[in-house]
C-alpha cells in the first residue's frame, strides 16, 4: 500500500461543508467500471505513532487489500472535516468516519455512506480529568473552567459530550471555556500539561491506562471521568465518493464486512473498537442518521437541510 498526503490546497474548512451547494461534477466520469489497475484510495486522519504497534490504519489497508484484491493508497488528511470534502470533491474513494461527520457528509447530498454499523447502548463519550482535580463532578465545571474538545466535526470528542453537557446546563463560551486541541491525543496532553482542566473524548480511551499506548499517556488512575454521554444510534461508516466506479463499489461493499471481524480486532485496534461489536449495514438508508441532526443542533451545527 502507499501512502500519500493530499495538498492543504482544496481542502475546506467545516464552515464550507456546511454552505457550500450540492449541484453534481459537470464533468462526472463514467463510473461503470474502473481501470483494474487503480487503486482504492482511503482518506484518513493520523492515527496511532507509536513504531513498535501495528498502525491500525496499515492493517486495514492491507485487509482490505487481501479482500479485493487491490491496492489500497492511504491518503492522509489533517481532520474529520477534510476526509468529507475528499470525497466531496473526488479526490479519494473511501473514508472512515463516525456519526456525526457521517451525517454531515451524507446530508451534503454528494456522499454515499457504503456501510454503517450501529451504535450500542453504551456511552459514546467521556469527560475525563486528572485525579487531583478540584472537579469531582459537572456541577463544579465554571465558566473559567477549560474543556478540550478533539476536533469540531467529531462525534465522540465534539457533538456528544457538548449534548452531554448541554443536558447538565452547561453551556459552551457561557457556563465552560472550549478549547479544539486538533485531536483526542492533543486533548490528553493539553490535560496533562495543565492547559485544559478537562478533556472529553471517546470511552475507548481510558481503558487504554496503563500500556504505553502514545494515544493515551496516563497510568491507570491518573484520570477520572466526570461525565459521560448518551449512546450513538450510528458508530462509524465507511463513506464513498458518490462517483465511485461500480466495480469498486461493490467490491467494497463485500469485503468491508469481511475485513471487521472479531479475528482482525487486535490489527484493527481502535478501528475495530469504534464498532461497537455491532453488525454492520451494507447500503444504509440517510434516514439513520436523522437522530444526530437534534444533536448537531446544540452544538449550533443544522445538518437537517445541508444540498
Amino acid at each position: 500500500m502507499r501512502p500519500r498526503a493530499l495538498p492543504a490546497l482544496g481542502l475546506l474548512a467545516l464552515g464550507t461543508v456546511l454552505l457550500a451547494g450540492c449541484s453534481p461534477s459537470a464533468d462526472a466520469a463514467d463510473a461503470a467500471a474502473s481501470d483494474p489497475d487503480a487503486p482504492i484510495t482511503f482518506a484518513t486522519t493520523p492515527l496511532g505513532e507509536d513504531p513498535g504497534a501495528e498502525n491500525p490504519i496499515e492493517a486495514f489497508a492491507g485487509l482490505v487489500e487481501a479482500e479485493t484484491g487491490r491496492e489500497v493508497e492511504i491518503v492522509d488528511v489533517p481532520d474529520y472535516t477534510a476526509v468529507v470534502e475528499a470525497l466531496r470533491n473526488h479526490h479519494v474513494d473511501i473514508g472512515f468516519m463516525s456519526g456525526f461527520p457521517s451525517a454531515l457528509a451524507v446530508n451534503t447530498g454528494e456522499v454515499d455512506s457504503l456501510v454503517a454499523w450501529p451504535g450500542n447502548d453504551d456511552p459514546v463519550s467521556t469527560c475525563l480529568v486528572l485525579d487531583g482535580s478540584p472537579l469531582e463532578s459537572l456541577d463544579d465545571v465554571t465558566p473559567e473552567t477549560v474543556v478540550a474538545f478533539a476536533d469540531p466535526a467529531s462525534s465522540s470528542g465534539y457533538f456528544m459530550p457538548v449534548a452531554m453537557l448541554h443536558d447538565a446546563g452547561l453551556e459552551k463560551e457561557t457556563d465552560y471555556t472550549p478549547m479544539f486541541s486538533g485531536g483526542h491525543d492533543m486533548s490528553f496532553t493539553a490535560l496533562k500539561e495543565g492547559q485544559a482542566d478537562v478533556a472529553c473524548t471517546s470511552t475507548i480511551f481510558p481503558s487504554m491506562a496503563g500500556l504505553g499506548d502514545p494515544m493515551f499517556p496516563f497510568e491507570k488512575g491518573e484520570t477520572r471521568s466526570i461525565g459521560e454521554s448518551a449512546s450513538m444510534p450510528v458508530a462509524v461508516t465507511v463513506l464513498a465518493d458518490q462517483e465511485l466506479a461500480d466495480d469498486k463499489r461493490e467490491l467494497l461493499k463485500q469485503a468491508l464486512p469481511k475485513v471487521f471481524v472479531e479475528e482482525n480486532a487486535e490489527s484493527l485496534g481502535a478501528m475495530f473498537e469504534a464498532m461497537q461489536g455491532t453488525e454492520p449495514i451494507v447500503d444504509p438508508d440517510p434516514s439513520i442518521f436523522q437522530p444526530f441532526v437534534d444533536i448537531a443542533a446544540v452544538a449550533d451545527v443544522d445538518i437537517s437541510d445541508l444540498g
